[in-house]
C-alpha cells in the first residue's frame, strides 16, 4: 500500500475537490464502499462541501458539512495497491491525478469505466473520482482513527523516544507498527535505517536517546525527501534492494533477510 510520503501527495490533490458543492455521488460499489450500502455515502454527502483534506500516516479523509451548512462526517479515502485520485476542474476538464502506487500502463486502462469505483460530481460539471483496478481501494464514512499513532513526520522528539525507544522488537519492526507511529512502510524504513547506518535487527530498547533523536531526524528528512521527489522509491538505497546489489554510499554488498516479517535489505558492513 502507498506509504506517508504518497498519502501527502494524494492529500494535496485532494484539496482540489474541496469547496465544491457535491450534486450526486456514484457509490454503488458495495466492497469499495462497505460497509456502507449503495446511496448510504449519497444520502450523507450530496448538497454538502468537502472542506478540508487530512492525513494520519497512511490515513487520509476529508471534513464535510452538510447542505444545511450543519458539520457532516468525515469521508475517508484510502488508495490501496494501485488507487489512484483523479480530479477534473469545472466542466470536466482535466485537473490533476494522483497515482498511488502501480501507474497505468495504457491510455486505454485509464479509460475503462468499470475502473472508476467512486465518483463524486460537482456543480460546476468537475468530478473527484477514485480509479481503482485492482478494486483495493475504500472509501468510507467516519474512518477510524483511534489505532494510528502519532504521524512518522510529525512525531515528537519525547513522543519517538517514549514509543520507539522501548521493548525488544527489531527497530525495523517498530518502525513498521502503525500504533506506534503512523506512515512508515516497508521502503521507507529501510531508507531511513540505512540513512542512519542502523542495524534493522537492533532491538529498540537497547537504542540510546542519542540513537533515538538521530534516528527520529533522519526519518524526518527522508520523509521530506520522498514526498519533494514523487515517492518512497525515489529514495538512495532503493533501487539497490535487489540481488547483486551494492551499498551507494561504501560498495559493500546488500543483504536481505526477514525483520517483522517483512523482506529487508541493509548494508553488510555499515549496518552490521
Amino acid at each position: 500500500m502507498p506509504e506517508l510520503p504518497e498519502v501527502e501527495s494524494a492529500r494535496q490533490v485532494l484539496e482540489l475537490a474541496l469547496d465544491r458543492t457535491i450534486t450526486d455521488v456514484d457509490d454503488t460499489d458495495e466492497y469499495v464502499c462497505r460497509p456502507h450500502k449503495p446511496g448510504d455515502i449519497a444520502k450523507a454527502l450530496v448538497g454538502g462541501t468537502l472542506t478540508a483534506a487530512h492525513r494520519l500516516g497512511k490515513t487520509m479523509w476529508c471534513e464535510t458539512v452538510t447542505a444545511d451548512g450543519e458539520p457532516g462526517p468525515n469521508l475517508g479515502v484510502h488508495l490501496g495497491m494501485g488507487g489512484r485520485i483523479r480530479i477534473t476542474g469545472p466542466g470536466g476538464a482535466r485537473d490533476s491525478e494522483y497515482a498511488g502506487g502501480l501507474p497505468a500502463r495504457s491510455t486505454e486502462e485509464k479509460q475503462k469505466p468499470e475502473w472508476d469505483r467512486v465518483t463524486f460530481s460537482f456543480d460546476d460539471g468537475g468530478t473527484f473520482t477514485l480509479f481503482d483496478k485492482r478494486r483495493l481501494g475504500r472509501v468510507r464514512l467516519e474512518p477510524d482513527l483511534d489505532a494510528l499513532g502519532p504521524d512518522a513526520a510529525e512525531i515528537t522528539r519525547e513522543q519517538f523516544r517514549e514509543r520507539v525507544g522501548r521493548g525488544t522488537a527489531p527497530i525495523k519492526a517498530r518502525l513498521l507498527d502503525q500504533s506506534v507511529l503512523s506512515g512508515v512502510g516497508n521502503l521507507l524504513a529501510d531508507e531511513t535505517l540505512w540513512e542512519a547506518k542502523l542495524d534493522p535487527h537492533t532491538p529498540s530498547g537497547e537504542l540510546s536517546e542519542g540513537a533515538l533523536d538521530d534516528l527520529r531526524r533522519v526519518l524526518r528528512r527522508a520523509t521530506r525527501e520522498a514526498i519533494k521527489h514523487g515517492g518512497v522509491h525515489t529514495g538512495e538505497v532503493i533501487e539497490h534492494r535487489v540481488k547483486d546489489g551494492t551499498c551507494p554510499r561504501c560498495g559493500a554488498p546488500m543483504e536481505r533477510g526477514t525483520v517483522g516479517s517483512r523482506t529487508t535489505w541493509w548494508c553488510s558492513t555499515e549496518q552490521a
